[in-house]
């Protein structure tokens, strides 16, 4: 993979496709810059008052390659705090593998109505420790440009994952992938992953895109993904 090139599209066509800002149902914030020694401290003052007048909770999403090279100094000395970092991963999806069986006793369900809908939501409030009610009716609300998933083990749902087909690029983004601690190490993660490969490349993508975890990380590179940056999420009080 040439990884500037691909870093290059990947900006042009999801970071600043829709602008600076992103406001979505279940999360806002600063998703692209265009910034320099002389203008990022007015720019992340004007963001900080836009959305304390809006009343939204709100991050900065900072990529590694992000200028000036001090923004992150920036951020914190105008009261953001950093959250854990992520890799920046990609993969070419004709290069994944895309046949990954699942343990004898699970299947991969798709989320179509409420029922689904819900397993969706407990297993990732379980894994991730929040509430995911509003992605899991999003997935109801939006079937053509996200999908969820859910393992059940004997009708029980043990790990879960969306993706979202990002119309009008080449990329389609990995969300999710979480798994309850009794069921890890057993290749549920990479069924997901294959079976969400499949799906976007038959609607004609070319890249999956995923913002790893430390856990997720390692699996998905073995898989054949490439790190391109690392991004990090920082909330301001």
């Amino acid at each position: 993979m040439d990884r500037e090139f691909v870093l290059g599209e990947f900006d042009r066509q999801i970071r600043r496709a829709h602008g600076d800002v992103l406001i979505e149902d279940d999360w806002a914030g600063v998703v692209s810059t265009d910034l320099d020694e002389s203008t990022a401290d007015a720019a992340i003052a004007e963001h900080v008052r836009t959305f304390t007048e809006l009343g939204l909770p709100w991050e900065w999403k900072h990529y590694s390659y992000d200028k000036p090279a001090d923004l992150q100094d920036r951020l914190r000395r105008a009261g953001f705090v950093a959250e854990p970092a992520e890799a920046l991963l990609v993969a070419v999806i004709d290069e994944l593998p895309t046949d990954a069986p699942l343990p004898a006793g699970t299947e991969i369900v798709p989320v179509t109505d409420v029922a689904t809908a819900e397993l969706f939501v407990q297993v990732h409030n379980e894994v991730f420790d929040g509430d995911y009610s509003k992605v899991a009716w999003r997935l109801l609300a939006d079937p053509d440009n996200q999908l969820g998933f859910v393992v059940l083990a004997d009708g029980q749902p043990v790990s879960a994952a969306r993706v979202e087909f990002n119309r009008g690029t080449e990329f389609a983004s990995l969300w999710g992938g979480g798994t309850l601690p009794s069921w890890r190490g057993r290749g549920l993660f990479k069924a997901l992953v294959a079976h969400r490969a499949r799906l976007a490349a038959a609607r004609g993508f070319r890249y999956l895109q995923v913002d790893a975890s430390d856990d997720s990380s390692p699996i998905l590179r073995r898989l054949g993904f490439v790190q391109l940056a690392t991004t990090t999420p920082f909330i301001h009080a």
